[in-house]
């Protein structure tokens, strides 16, 4: 139990190391919660600062997802309810990082990072299916969307994981769905921001 909730309170420090806000500061000596749309994942990273630091912030913010289960699956000799709660701990770390007062990114690349240890053929598939819809429509937003509605579906088909890391799938699918509200609205209105591997002015 004690190296459990260890494992959780890693993962979710782990996730709160906003990579975005640190990579964009030391490169450029900006604020990237001043630029673009304020938020310090990779997408704003790359339409603000260019294509390097976006890279590099897509790079590490992944790096956290699999270090925080991997350190889990060490704590906790592989338990599958401590790993799913790994996940998702990191997960609510880069949304809710306690080094920014809690005011952190969408989470989608430390998702991918947790659960593309945990799934690796399943996460691939949905990577698949993600770069498909940003290729056709330029929306990384609704590709991220779509991403993680289907990514439990494609985890129950591909590897029936155990019931926690499915439960953990669900639940983190959904809060990356929700935490792109704001996306949602402006797809719906037409006026969503499209990817771009030019830096903005």
């Amino acid at each position: 139990m004690i190296f459990g909730l260890l494992s959780v309170a890693v993962a979710y420090l782990l996730g709160g190391i906003p990579f975005g806000f640190v990579v964009v500061r030391l490169l450029t000596g900006k604020d990237v919660r001043a630029e673009g749309s304020g938020n310090i994942g990779a997408t704003n990273v790359l339409r603000t600062t260019g294509k390097l630091p976006g890279i590099l912030t897509l790079a590490l913010d992944i790096a956290k997802g699999v270090l925080a289960v991997w350190i889990a699956e060490r704590l906790t000799s592989g338990d599958p309810a401590w790993l799913a709660a790994a996940a998702l701990a990191v997960v609510l770390g880069h949304a809710y990082p306690v080094f920014l007062k809690f005011q952190g990114g969408k989470a989608v690349a430390s998702f991918v990072g947790a659960f593309g240890y945990l799934a690796p053929l399943p996460l691939a598939a949905v990577v698949i299916v993600f770069v498909v819809v940003v290729a056709v429509t330029r929306f990384v937003s609704l590709g991220s969307i779509i991403g993680a509605l289907v990514f439990p579906l494609g985890l129950w088909l591909i590897a029936q994981p155990p019931a926690p890391v499915m439960v953990a799938a669900v639940a983190g699918g959904a809060f990356i769905i929700w935490r792109h509200e704001a996306n949602i609205r402006r797809l719906r209105a037409g006026n969503e921001n499209v990817l771009s591997f030019s830096k903005k002015k």
